[in-house]
């Protein structure tokens, strides 16, 4: 995890709230919900190293490779 892109979006998240934060108030409470979890998963997505990680076909590999060897057998 790198702590300063992580410090750095928790910056722009809280400057973006409290742009965004006047014209939310007339609007109803389903879109403020879905306007925090969107910038909350932007947050967390933040804690991780995306460019380095496996994609999705070595997960899915990793995952059922025991289940393919007790089929084999």
């Amino acid at each position: 995890m790198r702590w300063g892109v992580f410090v750095s979006t928790t910056i722009i998240v809280v400057l973006i709230i409290l742009y965004e934060w006047p014209k939310m108030k007339q609007n109803p409470k389903k879109d403020k919900v879905a306007f925090f979890t969107l910038l909350l998963i932007g947050l967390v997505l933040s804690m991780f190293d995306l460019s380095h990680m496996a994609g999705p076909t070595t997960w899915l590999e990793t995952l059922f490779k025991p289940f393919g060897e007790f089929m084999e057998k």
